[in-house]
């Protein structure tokens, strides 16, 4: 069954780290270790395994600039999603039918390989049992991300675990001492010199390139701020460790020319040195492993890629029925769409040039999205706020462009111009199809604006619809920070800045336990900014590491009261919102619904007339997340007096945070006890408040 939120049309966050680590795992291990290091070394010798080991330290900047967009905009898309929205739609075209394109062709290539390892001991038509695997992988990918990953998680545990037995066994063969000294059968340790060693750098480096199709799918992960930059960097560890001992390993196993020509090295290597396992055991497993890592590569391809057409069906790029979501939460005619593009591939063209060939439009996007990071940096968009910060920013965004030009150039001139020809059709599919359609611009225009040019602010309101979600599920509601605030009344006096500084340290202390040097910090002189929300409302929000929840303090002024802040001399209510820096964005969501319900019609004369605490509470509250009245009013709490918070059974999004007790205000904690004579504020979805005020004596949990 489709959840609620796939039925609203949305992917479902079901991607774990493990997914993360998986999907870019998967997407790394195919050509790059079962066919191409006897190639390379066939250019450089000896020193393969170092241009394996700099290529794995290349990727670096395009991984971190993608880590850091993927964070700030975790949408369906990846790298369509970045460009169109730093750049704009002809840019983000550009970026999402050359992804599309170039990763159709590299997971049909590593169909290919698949079939072609599968014909080791199955007499099999290689084109014919691509097909059936692209249908195949298909369907899975249609019947839902969590069986498309599962999958991937089989597969991309098989492949480390045989290719880390591989290393091992074939380090302990060769020697853990002797494995760094160069062959000499090979020649000196730059067979080529170095213009040779620098151009197989770039020739590996597109084995590396898979790492960041995870991008694509931010949109389904859990905790994006988290797992995609942890789950990236553990998987680069994971493949550049092996493909640089594995490679080592090739050198010291293999004759020279054997390995030069050989398409199955690590088979071969194989032969060698695990002849002495009944059965042929050990070439068996390494051809599952390399079964596992074609076959990774194809079904995470199958689901990256998808994603590209559904995101770009959603903004109008594209056919719109590209977006529609399936039964099984997942983007069913995008997926049908790739399948059958990869099979029109895998009859139509040599698979393995063009696949070559699409790796240079990868490299073009990587230089791409490092400009992204620049674009929405220097546009100063306040809901710009990535959970990631790639760092040493600019040089590394600079050296990332700088690295993926001259990778483009050094693989000849077919690459630039296949990259060339992708360019070009994109361009023309936004100018007939797209373009008369869309009034969305990119960051871009923003740095337009400081120029004293035009700037398009429906992008700030995108980004903070991005942030509400990401901080939505795993994160305290505003109701429950609305009805856990400081709200204070002051009817007579002056007041400054100093003054007010530690009214609300004094509070922070006894009400929350805050160290009152971090109220010092968040309120000091040369870091307050006021921001008015109302003509008569200002906010000051901030994030501060030593914060574990966000707190909210509220100061009302009468007419006899006055304030001595040059930028709030209007103002009759200061708030002061505090937040924990972690997840990115909380404060600024919270500071939006703040907005909300304080230029919603009526608040003025509400909120002056409101007369205590809990009135002045009430208000800020959005009325249909909240409910407030005696115990007494609610038979299911009364049967329950007596009992502990912790112990009190609720609907299932229902809480008491709020008591007031004996003309005081108690914030409700799993141990504070239930009296009859209390009166409590609770907080829930309009449905649960709803059931609680109708069917006071039933409750169904979800």
């Amino acid at each position: 069954m489709a959840t609620k939120k796939e039925a609203a049309g949305k992917l479902a966050r079901n991607l774990t780290l493990f997914d993360v680590y998986a999907m870019s795992t998967g997407a790394m291990f195919s050509s790059g270790l079962f066919l191409l290091p006897g190639i390379a070394a066939s250019y450089t010798g000896n020193s393969v395994w170092l241009a394996y080991l700099l290529a794995g330290f290349l990727i670096l900047p395009a991984m971190y600039c993608m880590a850091e967009l993927s964070t700030a905009m975790p949408k369906a898309g990846g790298t369509y999603y970045f460009l169109d929205r730093s750049m704009g739609p002809l840019m983000g075209t550009i970026g999402g039918l050359g992804s599309w394109i170039a990763v159709v062709f590299k997971s049909a290539f590593a169909l290919v390989g698949m079939g072609a390892y599968l014909g080791i001991y199955l007499d099999l038509p290689f084109t014919v049992t691509a097909i059936l695997l692209t249908i195949a992988f298909g369907l899975i990918n249609i019947f839902g991300a969590k069986e498309t990953t599962l999958l991937q998680r089989i597969l991309v545990t098989t492949l480390v675990v045989i290719l880390i037995a591989f290393v091992i066994t074939g380090l302990r063969e060769t020697g853990f001492v002797n494995v760094f000294k160069p062959d000499g059968d090979h020649g000196s340790f730059f067979k080529s010199g170095l213009v040779g060693f620098v151009s197989t750098i770039g020739l590996v480096f597109v084995s590396y390139a898979g790492l960041t199709k995870v991008a694509s799918v931010a949109e389904e992960v859990q905790n994006p701020d988290r797992n995609i930059p942890l789950g990236m960097t553990l998987s680069l560890i994971t493949a550049t460790v092996i493909y640089t001992l594995g490679t080592l390993v090739l050198i010291k196993i293999l004759e020279p020319q054997a390995l030069y020509e050989s398409l199955t090295p690590i088979a071969d290597a194989g032969r060698e040195f695990l002849g002495w396992m009944p059965f042929d055991l050990g070439v068996i497993l390494i051809v599952v492993a390399a079964i596992a890592a074609f076959a990774s590569t194809g079904n995470a391809g199958i689901m990256s890629a998808s994603r590209y057409p559904y995101a770009m069906a959603k903004d109008k790029l594209v056919p719109q029925r590209l977006s529609k979501i399936g039964k099984f939460g997942t983007p069913t005619i995008a997926i049908i769409v790739t399948v059958l593009a990869m099979i029109a591939v895998l009859i139509l063209f040599d698979v393995a040039s063009v696949a070559k060939l699409a790796s240079a439009f990868q490299l073009l996007l990587f230089g791409l999205v490092c400009v992204a990071v620049i674009v929405m940096r220097e546009a100063r968009i306040s809901t710009y706020k990535p959970g990631f910060k790639a760092p040493l920013y600019p040089w590394l965004q600079i050296t990332g462009i700088l690295i993926s030009f001259w990778l483009i150039i050094e693989m000849g001139i077919l690459a630039i111009a296949f990259t060339g020809m992708v360019t070009i059709g994109c361009v023309l599919w936004y100018h007939f199809y797209a373009s008369g359609n869309l009034e969305r611009r990119g960051a871009i225009f923003h740095i337009h604006q400081r120029l004293g040019q035009q700037r398009y602010e429906g992008l700030e309101r995108e980004l903070m619809t991005i942030i509400h979600d990401r901080t939505q599920d795993e994160n305290l509601s505003y109701e429950a920070v609305i009805a856990r605030s400081v709200m204070m009344d002051f009817r007579y006096g002056i007041y400054d800045l100093e003054h007010l500084r530690d009214i609300v340290r004094e509070q922070a202390k006894t009400r929350f336990e805050i160290d009152p040097e971090i109220i010092t910090d968040i309120l000091a002189d040369d870091v307050l900014s006021l921001h008015t929300i109302s003509e008569h409302v200002n906010i000051h929000y901030k994030t501060h590491v030593g914060l574990t929840q966000p707190e909210l303090f509220v100061l009302r002024f009468g007419p006899q009261a006055k304030l001595d802040i040059p930028s709030a001399t209007d103002a009759h209510t200061l708030m002061f919102l505090i937040v924990p820096p972690k997840p990115v964005g909380l404060d600024l969501r919270l500071a939006g619904h703040l907005a909300e319900v304080v230029q919603s019609d009526h608040f003025e004369t509400r909120w002056l007339t409101a007369g205590s605490e809990r009135d002045m509470n009430e208000v800020l509250m959005r009325d249909d997340h909240f409910l407030h009245g005696p115990v007494a009013d609610f038979p299911r709490l009364l049967a329950q007096a007596g009992q502990t918070i912790l112990d009190i059974d609720l609907p299932a999004s229902c809480l008491i945070a709020l008591i007031e007790r004996d003309g005081g205000i108690l914030v409700a904690t799993p141990e504070t006890t239930l009296l009859a004579t209390d009166e409590v504020a609770i907080i829930g979805e309009p449905a649960d408040l709803q059931n609680l005020r109708e069917n006071p004596m039933e409750f169904e949990d979800e």
